[in-house]
């Protein structure tokens, strides 16, 4: 089979950070596109992205692509595909379609074309509520066909069941953390973790672990799947980077009790320490310094931003007095709630997309 397109999927603007973790893993030409990122591969390719790339939020295998001008030729090149190479007979399928300045303008009129061609080349398949969902963009009267290979979203490890208000996607934890530059070998610290996303996620990164060894895949469900190949890829596992340890902090005792319950489930609960500590408690680890990292609340989701400003501000105090030798990263929709802190921001990212809404992270260089 000759190798074919892989898309991987991130938040807007943190593209280039993807990139980065996939050139490191080894997939050679990853290259950044809109939302994502792309390399050529095949199908042990795709499993090892879905297992190991922290960063992606989903994988699509773009298995064909053709030019189409009206929804008759749409539905009968449709038909010409090797669906028996990718689906199972029977399997429950579930399409869509977007279309952009092409003739064919109408998506859901292309999507019954696609959805009938399908049928008539697997059978009829008996609903569910998990299908094999198939992806495809019209643009520029181009279609291209992709498979969802991964099925739930990446950030969905499968180990991490208590969370609180506004939890940090996994995926997009792991990529602030490699914007703010950790690499696995210093201390991490979240003064207010909730479920313990950051630091979790930093131990997994030291400790080498994959993020999907706990998950199943909609690959796994593919014609192309090769079951040897994929037992061959979940045992490998790489070697630990480092072993500094991680850092939590809550003034809510019960998202000390989830994050402490998901380090259990995650097997790091040996690099872990939660500690149920206001801000203005809260203390400098032993040990070299190393990262603060927060996603604080921003007021348009769990509280009035008015009374924000006071907590930021005695977060920049205790920091300041703390935590100096130690570089600090904060997410938040508001600039103004930053400047609050005191802190000597360096650089700010361009907004990025998170639960509807827009953040930018700030960071600092070692405190003095």
């Amino acid at each position: 089979m000759k190798p074919f397109e892989i898309f991987c999927a991130c938040p807007p603007g943190l593209e280039l950070y993807l990139q980065a973790e996939a050139l490191e893993a080894g997939f050679k030409g990853a290259e950044i596109t809109a939302g994502g990122i792309t390399f050529f591969g095949l199908w042990p390719n795709v499993m090892r992205a879905n297992l190991t790339l922290r960063g992606a939020s989903r994988v699509l295998a773009r298995f064909a692509i053709f030019r189409s001008f009206n929804l008759s030729q749409l539905e009968k090149q449709t038909r010409t595909l090797d669906w028996a190479a990718l689906l199972h007979a029977g399997t429950f399928v579930r399409v869509d379609v977007t279309t952009r300045k092409s003739k064919i303008y109408h998506a859901g009129a292309a999507k019954e074309r696609i959805e009938k061609a399908i049928r008539e080349r697997l059978g009829q398949a008996e609903p569910n509520e998990d299908p094999i969902k198939i992806m495809v963009r019209i643009e520029d009267n181009m279609c291209t066909f992709s498979v969802d290979s991964s099925g739930a979203p990446l950030h969905q490890r499968g180990h991490k069941e208590a969370v609180g208000k506004a939890p940090m996607r996994e995926t997009l934890a792991a990529l602030f953390l490699r914007a703010s530059g950790y690499q696995g070998s210093e201390p991490v610290l979240d003064p207010m973790c909730g479920s313990g996303t950051f630091p979790l996620e930093a131990a997994e990164i030291a400790a080498g672990l994959h993020p999907g060894r706990s998950r199943n895949f909609a690959f796994e469900r593919l014609a192309t799947f090769m079951p040897e190949r994929w037992t061959d890829l979940r045992s490998s596992v790489p070697k630990p980077i480092e072993t500094p340890h991680f850092y939590g902090s809550d003034r809510n005792a019960g998202a000390i009790t989830n994050a402490t319950s998901n380090a259990n489930r995650a097997g790091i609960e040996h690099l872990c320490t939660f500690t149920h500590a206001s801000i203005s408690d809260l203390m400098r680890p032993d040990g070299p310094p190393g990262l603060v990292i927060l996603n604080p609340p921003y007021g348009a989701r769990i509280g009035e931003k008015k009374q924000l400003f006071a907590l930021y501000g005695a977060l920049g105090t205790t920091l300041k007095t703390r935590f100096r030798g130690w570089r600090v990263a904060i997410i938040t929709t508001d600039t103004s709630l930053a400047r609050t802190c005191g802190l000597p921001f360096s650089d700010t990212s361009a907004p990025i997309p998170h639960g509807g809404l827009k953040v930018r992270l700030h960071q600092t260089k070692a405190l003095h």
